[in-house]
């Protein structure tokens, strides 16, 4: 019998974003609103056409793409960002290269010797204890086999960082903050 993703064999063997869902469902949702709205006030005007339907729908559906979360998955040895028409898949277990990019939003860039590239955000990592677990595992592994030749300093940021918010989140939900 063959296994399916997210099956139960793969329990412990594969993770991912936990808000991936709720993300997603959270996009669907204010696509459907827009359209809605809009729909709502254009009828309500008395200008709604099929046209001008047609154009707050695909206005609906430009939101919808803009907002789509890129879905995180990782596994022993590898991790891969699947977004609707693209997925990217790095060997963690084999890095070369992890660096962050600053900008408008902070990019956390993976690559590896095959030279495939992954790019996702760093706070993906620190919201997810499982998933930062699995990459840095996989990337110790990399600076262990000497792979790994830049970015060791940027992993140990990301792991303090990680490790802060998980402290944080112990006391807040403990009651000691």
């Amino acid at each position: 019998m063959a296994q399916h993703e997210g099956s139960a064999a793969d329990f412990g063997r594969t993770v991912q974003d936990r808000h991936w869902a709720g993300d997603l469902l959270s996009a669907i949702r204010c696509a459907a609103v827009l359209l809605g709205l809009l729909l709502l006030i254009d009828w309500g005007a008395g200008t709604l056409t099929l046209a001008r339907g047609a154009l707050w729908s695909t206005l609906a559906l430009l939101l919808f793409l803009v907002l789509c979360p890129e879905r995180i998955r990782a596994g022993e040895g590898w991790l891969t960002s699947r977004r609707l028409l693209r997925t990217r898949r790095v060997r963690t277990d084999l890095l070369v290269s992890v660096r962050t990019l600053d900008g408008v939003a902070q990019r956390l860039v993976l690559k590896d010797a095959l030279g495939e590239r992954v790019e996702l955000d760093p706070r993906l990592l620190v919201d997810n204890p499982a998933l930062w677990h699995r990459v840095h595992e996989d990337a110790r592994t990399s600076l262990e086999l000497g792979s790994l030749l830049c970015g060791a300093t940027a992993l140990e940021q990301l792991s303090a960082r990680v490790e802060r918010e998980t402290a944080l989140t112990v006391f807040r939900l403990s009651g000691l903050d």
